[in-house]
This record gives structure tokens, sequence and C-alpha cells, in this order.
């Protein structure tokens, strides 16, 4: 499910922004852009993304800013008296070379040393931030997922009506194919064997009978709208009940013998195919 959520996080320590978002996917994919002073995180993030979501592609972004006052800067003074009597014994050696700065030294790689927060008090402060950023971003994909029942509902009521109107239509179109048949044959067979008539047309009435995929198309029907009612992780239940109505709407329709119920399949089937779409993005 598409969802986008920003939230930053104050602490003693400074400040962390996360941007979070998410795209539909089957399986659950993430890619984490952490700064380098933030890698430790990655598997503890990992855990509590698992932890709220199931499924989709989510970026993960970290941005922090220290507080003011909580990084100074310190000299090693050790490496800048090293430094110092390296530089005396080179210019020695060369009579015309330049002075050198104390900005000349400071630039040295180790002179210079930053003394910041501890990399846990920040860490600390993303992690909570992250939990929010999380819970906002599932409230957007919550919203998102009453839009698409709202979708999927009407569709399972149309496919709901059609079924009702086949299973009116069933006895009828049975009745008519086997008087057809009963003519035909009394027009080709002399001497027709009564018993081999009626074997012969309660085969075809069972071929054309229909009512046990009605019946297991309603029980589909019903389990989409208590699931849908229920809620939580639902996506790929879901999924495997399109997958099992489409199935049935199949058969209807290799069993069609009249244009009403190849009409009524055709209908069931692209209403399958317009919930199936949306529920590809439900988690």
């Amino acid at each position: 499910m598409t969802a986008f959520a920003r939230h930053t996080e104050q602490g003693e320590a400074g400040s962390v922004t996360w941007e979070l978002r998410s795209v539909n996917h089957r399986y659950l994919e993430m890619n984490i852009k952490l700064p380098e002073q933030m890698r430790e995180l990655e598997n503890a993030l990992r855990e509590k993304i698992k932890a709220k979501l199931s499924r989709g592609k989510v970026d993960i972004f970290l941005k922090y800013q220290l507080s003011s006052g909580s990084e100074s800067l310190q000299v090693n003074e050790e490496t800048a008296k090293a430094l110092s009597d390296a530089t005396r014994k080179v210019q020695s050696i060369f009579w015309d070379s330049a002075p050198v700065t104390a900005i000349d030294v400071l630039n040295w790689p180790g002179v210079l040393k930053t003394s910041s927060a501890t990399p846990e008090a920040l860490q600390k402060v993303a992690l909570a931030g992250l939990d929010a950023a999380l819970d906002n971003m599932l409230e957007a994909r919550m919203r998102e997922g009453e839009e698409m029942k709202n979708h999927i509902l009407p569709r399972l009521d149309k496919v709901d009506s059609h079924v009702t109107e086949v299973r009116k239509l069933v006895p009828e179109i049975i009745a008519k194919q086997q008087e057809k048949i009963r003519d035909r044959l009394t027009q080709i067979v002399t001497e027709t064997n009564p018993e081999r008539l009626e074997q012969e047309l309660v085969l075809l009435a069972q071929k054309l009978d229909v009512d046990e995929e009605m019946d297991r198309l309603v029980t589909h029907i019903n389990e989409v709208r208590r699931i849908l009612t229920k809620g939580g992780v639902i996506g790929r239940r879901l999924d495997f009940l399109m997958q099992e109505m489409n199935r049935e709407a199949n058969t209807l329709s290799s069993k069609s013998a009249a244009s009403d119920t190849t009409g009524a399949s055709v209908d069931i089937k692209v209403l399958i195919e317009q919930m199936r779409e949306q529920i590809q993005n439900i988690e």
C-alpha cells in the first residue's frame, strides 16, 4: 500500500528526522539509508519494521542533527607537538620553506578531534522517532485500506447478485436443453429406448448443474466480507479467495449453455479481476 510518513524526534543529544515511503509490493522489501554513525541501528530497524508491516516496498531515510553544545573541538596535543617538531626539521633543511600556520596544523589528520554526545544517546532518540513514524505510516495505510474496502464491497454485492440471477435461470435452462435433445432424438431414432434416453438426460442435467459452483462462490463472497470487516493482515488471504472465486467463475463459464449464464459468468470474472487489482495493494 502506498503511504508516506515524516517524523522528527527531539532529544537532549539532538534531533532525528525519519522519512518513510511505501509502495505496493507482494512481499516486504526494505531499502534503508542511514548515516554512517547510525549503521549499528539497521538490524533493530528491520526487526521493528517487520513487527508492524508485512507487505510493501518501504524506503527508510534518516537524518540527524546534534544539539548545540553537544559537540566540541579538542586538540590532540601529542600529534600537534610531533607535527611541530617535524616542521622545524624540514624548515632547517629548506631555507626558503613557508612558515606553518595554526590552520595548517589543525587541518592535519588526527590533530583536531570532535567530542559529541554518545552514539547510544542519539540512537535511543532515533529508535523512539522510528516508532512514531511507523505509527503515522500505519494510520495512512489504514485510511487507504478503508478506501479500498469501499471499492471492493460493492463489487462483491454485484457478484452476489449475478449468482442469484444464475440460480434462477439454471432450472429453466436445463429443462430447455433436455427438451431440445428429446426432440432431436425423436427425429433421428425411430425406436428410442426410454430408459436410455432418461439416463442421458440425467447426465446432461448433471453437467449443466452449477449449484455447487454457486454455493462455493457464495461461501467465498461471505468469507471476503468477514475478512474485510475483521481487518488486520488480510492481503494474502484475500488474494487466495480471489483465485478460488475466479476458478468457480471459469467452471460456471464452461458449463454455460445459454447466453444469459455466459454473460453472467463473464461479468463475474470482470468483477473478480477488478477486486483482485485492489487486493494486491492490501497488506
